[in-house]
């Protein structure tokens, strides 16, 4: 995840603090390890009608251009913008622009919806890998354009960044803190220790169990297995992460392995099951353009191929694919939306969804981190694509939410996406997708959370839940005068953009 880029290669580009301030993104960033695409024509478009929305309602309001658009009404225009340009996609209208009182009497409406993010990130206090900002970088343009470069030093990835914008500059209301192995030990992101130190922090401040925690394995590796006997006595995480490919960012990776591997997994998993731990959560997809040439030995243990057995053999298990195996990553997705239109599919996410009902299997599920942070700025018709397969396929029921943030700042902004996304009519029709609803609607509802806190026995129904409602807990009362110092930041992005043409 290192910075490749030349000096040449840099002048070629600019920082997104000197674009334009989109509370939603209206560019590809780069994060250092590749030249960024240019501005699309549609995204120019969205840009510019942007700007006349900003310049219209917020001189009404008082607000100079980058006030109006750091606020809830710049945030409502963005997405009706983006329906001038995409098609009626997003449940928005220009009314919630114009007036302040609608928009804010929304948000505060919207709250105390539960939402369970089940894939974060941050790193540990001595993890010196700058190559890391990349990912902001990448998300601050292509999707989070709030993000700032002078914010984006390795302490903004750190916990006190972590706290202040999962919990406090978003409606998130449970965490599932994660990890991820890499090849080179001084890549590991955060130790499986310090993820449950910081669990056991979170919920003693909070008062709830307001975070859960991975235990990230290493099939292969010497001594994997001892690590997990540890982790069962000693640790006792509320899951698993595990990375089919071995390091994720190396093609040159030295341990893939298959999840229907039954010397090597199925110990692991009766250890597991004996423990009562049995979510196993597995990154796959997010493989570039050319896979099959630059990853040409181990992109296959990216796709669902192994599967089917392992859920059939393990129905005791919870098999949470994270990204929802979904192929394309860091590229435009209007590729990947033309082939859909045309033939139904998406790559490997379709065969993903189709896995339960093919195979008679009910425990595998679709993990949304990423997939949904890439396509629903860029292409908000695609992200409905994605969704609407894995409903139709797999059952809202089988959907779960994930932001991977920190990464792409706060996870706000996606947040405020999928709240206000609608499959369109025409593709409804023509793939025999269901609606999404309201932004409180049962389906979005299971996503953002239900769904979660069933595979992880979360009581959000008794007076001594797990889950206590916002107000009276510890983390409530830190929020509220959190809003009262300065209010929600809006969503922040940073990284580098193209040049624009003279």
């Amino acid at each position: 995840m290192g910075t490749y880029l030349s000096d040449r290669e840099f002048a070629e580009l600019d920082s997104i603090q000197d674009g334009f301030e989109s509370p939603v993104p209206t560019q590809i960033v780069s994060n250092g390890e590749f030249n960024p695409l240019p501005q699309t024509a549609k995204q120019r478009q969205v840009e510019g009608r942007l700007a006349e929305l900003a310049d219209q309602h917020g001189r009404k309001q008082g607000l100079d251009r980058r006030g109006f658009l750091r606020s809830a009404c710049g945030l409502a225009a963005a997405f009706v913008a983006m329906n001038e340009v995409f098609g009626p996609v997003f449940q928005v209208s220009e009314a919630e622009a114009a007036n302040r009182e609608m928009t804010l009497a929304r948000a505060n409406g919207l709250a105390h919806q539960f939402i369970f993010d089940d894939q974060t990130h941050f790193v540990h206090d001595d993890f010196k890998q700058e190559g890391l900002l990349g990912l902001g970088q990448f998300a601050a343009q292509n999707w989070n354009p709030d993000l700032k470069p002078e914010q984006l030093t390795l302490a903004y990835y750190k916990f006190e960044s972590y706290i202040r914008q999962i919990f406090f500059n978003s409606d998130t209301k449970v965490a599932l803190l994660s990890g991820a192995p890499f090849d080179d030990p001084d890549w590991w992101l955060l130790p499986n220790d310090q993820i449950r130190e910081a669990v056991d922090m979170i919920n003693s401040v909070a008062g709830s169990r307001r975070m859960l925690g991975h235990f990230v394995i290493t099939p292969g590796q010497d001594g994997w297995m001892d690590e997990v006997d540890r982790a069962i006595a000693e640790l006792k995480p509320a899951s698993w992460k595990a990375y089919t490919i071995g390091d994720p960012l190396s093609a040159s990776t030295k341990y893939p392995w298959r999840l229907d591997d039954e010397k090597l997994m199925y110990p692991f998993y009766e250890k597991a099951q004996k423990a009562g731990i049995t979510n196993i959560c597995i990154h796959k997809g997010l493989m570039p353009a050319d896979y099959e040439k630059s990853w040409p030995d181990v992109w296959r243990y990216q796709t669902p191929w192994d599967l089917p057995k392992v859920a059939k053999d393990w129905p005791q298990f919870n098999f949470i694919i994270y990204h929802g195996c979904l192929r394309p990553f860091l590229e435009p997705p209007e590729k990947a939306l033309a082939e859909f239109e045309q033939t139904g599919e998406i790559a490997w996410a379709s065969d993903l969804a189709r896995v339960p009902q093919e195979h008679g299997v009910s425990n595998v599920y679709a993990e949304l981190g990423t997939s949904f942070a890439v396509s629903a700025t860029a292409n908000p018709r695609f992200a409905a694509a994605l969704l609407g397969t894995y409903i139709k396929h797999m059952g809202a029921d089988h959907v779960c939410w994930g932001t991977d943030s920190l990464w792409y700042g706060s996870p706000q902004w996606q947040i405020e996406a999928l709240r206000r996304l609608e499959i369109p009519e025409d593709m409804r029709k023509k793939h025999g997708f269901a609606a999404l609803g309201g932004a409180t609607s049962a389906a979005k509802n299971a996503i953002f959370g239900y769904n979660s806190a069933r595979l992880y026995n979360l009581d959000l129904t008794t007076r001594k839940a797990d889950y206590a409602p916002l107000a009276p807990e510890k983390f409530g009362e830190i929020k509220e005068r959190y809003q009262l110092a300065g209010g929600l930041i809006p969503n922040a992005a940073c990284g580098y953009i193209a040049k624009q043409p003279a």
